[in-house]
């Protein structure tokens, strides 16, 4: 569905992707994890059309997008909930709800509503409400739901346990579960490495812009080096299978 061949970028001089390479089968949670700094938000900048790689190529089922415009890829199906929900705080539930239909118009956008409140039934009860007076949990629900307003095949996912306290982020994990099993191909990027694992199929491991280690997720958990690098015992524990 998704693969990126030798993927690099920049900011200026500096070289923040290393010839990256990865891929995601229709139907799989794939999890990309790594440390802050570790280059996963510019990668997914990349395949969202939002940054140009400076060599490599991405196609998305079967198409070249590493050129396209970030508009184009989100009507190819490929759609991203950005790190730190970049919701429009002063605009209400239903109004930021809207603005993720928007591609395909009015008579879809009625549609959709109904479905996301079905999956988040707490947007129903605040589709009034300015969106940035939401709790950090509900913002990141309304910055899932508004990604999928746009019927993605593949929902690119940024960071979506960041700043949550535990109990939300396993709701967010099951969500995310829930998605898959209706047909929604899931890359996740974070940097809860064990949580990640816990939901995906396959990951990959990404370190100073380079994919240092792939393969099954519940085989990466036991890893020794992911294992030093990204948590405790304890820690590990907790998100068994």
């Amino acid at each position: 569905m998704l693969k990126a061949i030798g993927l690099s970028a920049s900011y200026g001089s500096a070289q923040v992707l290393r010839r990256v390479t990865f891929h995601v089968a229709q139907g799989e949670i794939v999890a990309l994890i790594g440390a802050n700094g570790a280059g996963k938000s510019t990668l997914l900048k990349a395949v969202s059309g939002l940054h140009r790689p400076s060599e490599g190529e991405i196609l998305f089922m079967g198409e070249p997008i590493h050129q396209a415009a970030p508009e184009r890829i989100v009507r190819l199906g490929l759609v991203h909930a950005p790190e730190g929900r970049q919701l429009f705080p002063n605009m209400t539930v239903l109004e930021n709800l809207e603005l993720g239909g928007y591609v395909y118009g009015r008579k879809h956008i009625r549609g959709s509503l109904e479905e996301m409140f079905q999956i988040f039934p707490v947007l129903r009860d605040r589709q009034v409400q300015k969106a940035g007076t939401l709790s950090g949990g509900e913002q990141q629900m309304l910055s899932i739901a508004r990604a999928l307003m746009a019927k993605p095949r593949l929902l690119v996912l940024d960071e979506p346990s960041l700043g949550l306290a535990p109990l939300i982020v396993e709701e967010i994990y099951r969500t995310i579960e829930a998605l898959n099993e209706r047909g929604v191909t899931i890359l996740l990027v974070e940097q809860n490495a064990m949580g990640a694992l816990a939901v995906a199929e396959r990951a990959y491991v990404m370190e100073t812009g380079r994919i240092m280690l792939s393969g099954k997720a519940d085989e990466l958990m036991q890893h020794d080096e992911v294992q030093r690098a990204y948590l405790g015992k304890d820690y590990q524990h907790k998100w068994e299978r």
